[in-house]
């Protein structure tokens, strides 16, 4: 298939989860966190990207050895001109996805609140270093590696946190070994990060062997409801999430009397709108629901790293 394409940049006390240490994924093949070396060492990270034309956007995400799934998206990208018609969706080698993508431009999109800066007041997790004040984990020069926990617990707040995922193109594409963390609100509700780039949540229209539930993939609320959009970008790209937070509430005999509330902006685009939680997610659905808690940073074996993150209590 050919298309005439334009070019186009786009803006767009610790208790560690013991879950979330023995669900360590397993690497399968080679790990790349340095978007350089994975450059020099792997042709099929440079093809990988997404792609801009009149009136389509292109995202080609890498299966290793030259193999390429492949999601052409009428109007533009998810988030960026995407009708929400079904993308056509195709596996392909280097040539089939170089016909893809014949006459178009790599768009190498970034989050518009990249490099948010904290407002007066916020409780600072992670900036140009991790504050053992604040959070319990490691990492260096401003880069969090989890499993990490905050001290503090939060009620309602507001929270900007920045993240990168490993590339790992032989790791299967849908499945939970692709770059696996996630964000834990109050030790209860997550936020999944993945690396499930190039994928639209109806299964229809993936291609590869769906081998993981999509309310499990990038920016769903953990085996409760998948993003309105698809917002994840290739790996090795810096990416953000902006979350607003309501706690439950609680009559003083400590029965709920409302719901949390959670508002998710993933690179910007508004992906969960006031969206009511009856329980807590996944794991998190096993705990008593409280008015505050603690905010976790999931470690599962991969490679995944956190900068930037603050917290501002309302």
């Amino acid at each position: 298939m050919k298309f005439g394409c334009l070019f186009l940049i786009l803006g767009i006390s610790i208790t560690i989860l013991a879950s979330s240490m023995a669900l360590g994924a397993k690497p399968r093949g080679p790990i790349w966190t340095d978007p350089a070396k994975a450059a020099r060492e792997d042709p099929d990270f440079s093809i990988q990207g997404e792609y801009t034309g009149k009136k389509i956007g292109v995202q080609v995400a890498a299966l290793g050895e030259g193999e390429f799934h492949v999601s052409t998206f009428k109007g533009g990208l998810p988030g960026a001109g995407w009708d929400k018609s079904a993308p056509v969706a195709a596996l392909t080698d280097k040539a089939g996805a170089e016909v893809a993508i014949k006459g178009c431009q790599k768009a190498h999109r970034q989050s518009p609140t990249l490099g948010k800066k904290p407002p007066g007041g916020a409780d600072v997790l992670v900036g140009d270093t991790i504050s053992p004040k604040l959070l319990k984990g490691k990492g260096e020069k401003g880069i969090l590696s989890p499993p990490a926990q905050t001290v503090k617990e939060y009620g309602d707040f507001t929270m900007h946190l920045e993240f990168r995922l490993p590339y790992k193109p032989k790791s299967p594409l849908s499945s939970q070994d692709r770059g696996n963390s996630g964000v834990y609100l109050q030790n209860r509700y997550e936020v999944q990060v993945l690396d499930s780039f190039g994928l639209v949540y109806e299964r229809a229209h993936v291609k590869v062997q769906v081998r993981s539930d999509p309310r499990q993939w990038c920016g769903c609320f953990y085996r409760f409801k998948t993003a309105d959009v698809p917002m994840c970008l290739p790996p090795l790209a810096w990416q953000t999430y902006d979350i607003d937070f309501t706690a439950p509430r609680f009559d003083t005999e400590g029965k709920k009397t409302a719901n949390a509330t959670i508002t998710v902006l993933h690179n910007g685009v508004k992906i969960h709108d006031a969206v009511q939680l009856p329980k807590g997610t996944g794991i998190g659905g096993t705990r008593p629901e409280v008015p505050k808690g603690p905010i976790i940073f999931q470690g599962h074996g991969n490679p995944v790293a956190f900068r930037n993150v603050w917290i501002l209590e309302k």
